[in-house]
């Protein structure tokens, strides 16, 4: 019994052994592959001059937003400027081509929309999703329906009725082609209503604002300052709840028998697929940093912009997914053309 005894003590002794350094070898692992990352990021000689940061859209719109204050957190973090460029034209593909085709050593950075995905997606673009390596994401959005306060939209319910009553003939002005938003709208609520295209929110809202187009679907940051000084009147929004902050007490389409989920973009940043990967680390780590820096937090929440980091990997994944999310839109705005 005493040998037994032994020998059973023996075997646990092992397996708790053999359990122990599989344990340390993963922590050594996942040790060894932070101290590597590390390393690269420290062996790197980056940057030793300012970065451009291409916006794919007119200045004055939430993309633009997001990129200026993104831009002055990051120069905290890296110690050079970072200089914003404006590059409109085809929905946003000329300044992400441009940004494609740059060299690739990190120093000129595209903002990435979901018109990444959407614009090869529909052919209308020299590029292929895939083409580009992704940093990061910094933000997310829901897209929100505002009208003119001249005009006599009180309520959502008052927009709907109008365009059923009237279709084709109310004009909704989009901010790129096709509109990631008034697609699916359409579609949810069965509406028939035209589309008239601008190159950015910043000329879309104009129209809106002149009385020239009823409504408008954009991003919360994008109209907050007509929405504070009285000249746009927020309807709804595409979301699953509701926002939080100065726009609590918009409602969902949901909410008003309109069954559509979350339709808005999200903003990151992408380099050229052959960025070699320890500038990409520097970068990611300078992102990430930089969304966590109080000032850009600040500006954010002033500007209903809404904080979603996503670190290199994560990023790629949901662009991955969006892929497939965008294919009946996609095909919607095919049978239009």
């Amino acid at each position: 019994m005493g040998v037994f005894m032994k020998k059973k003590s023996l075997k646990i002794a092992m397996v708790g052994l053999f359990l122990l350094s599989l344990f340390t070898s993963g922590c050594a692992s996942q040790t060894n592959s932070t101290n590597a990352k590390q390393n690269e990021k420290a062996s790197v000689k980056f940057p030793t001059k300012p970065i451009e940061l291409i916006v794919p859209f007119a200045a004055g719109g939430g993309t633009d937003l997001v990129a200026r204050a993104l831009a002055e957190s990051m120069k905290s973090e890296l110690g050079k400027d970072v200089v914003v460029i404006n590059k409109t034209g085809g929905s946003g593909a000329v300044g992400m081509n441009e940004g494609l085709h740059s060299k690739a050593d990190g120093y000129t950075l595209t903002m990435a929309t979901r018109e990444i995905v959407s614009l090869p997606l529909l052919e209308l673009a020299p590029f292929k999703t895939t083409d580009f390596k992704f940093i990061g994401n910094m933000n997310r959005d829901p897209a929100l329906l505002v009208v003119s306060t001249k005009s006599k939209y009180k309520k959502f319910e008052d927009l709907v009725d109008d365009i059923k009553a009237n279709p084709g003939k109310l004009k909704f002005a989009s901010s790129s082609t096709p509109s990631l938003y008034g697609i699916p709208f359409a579609q949810a609520a069965n509406l028939k209503f035209a589309t008239i295209p601008f190159q950015g929110t910043a000329q879309a809202v104009v129209e809106v604002l002149g009385g020239r187009a009823e409504f408008g679907l954009y991003g919360p940051g994008e109209v907050t300052a007509q929405i504070k000084s009285g000249d746009l009147r927020p309807l709804a929004i595409m979301a699953e709840e509701r926002l939080e902050g100065d726009l609590k007490d918009i409602p969902t389409m949901k909410e008003k028998g309109v069954n559509v989920g979350w339709a808005g973009t999200y903003r990151g940043l992408a380099v050229p697929g052959d960025t070699p990967d320890e500038v990409v680390n520097v970068l990611e780590d300078a992102v990430e940093k930089a969304v966590n820096d109080q000032k850009f937090i600040d500006f954010m929440a002033k500007q209903n912009l809404f904080i979603d980091y996503l670190n290199a990997a994560d990023f790629e994944a949901m662009i991955e997914k969006d892929i497939t999310a965008l294919d009946p839109i996609v095909q919607a705005a095919n049978e239009q053309k």
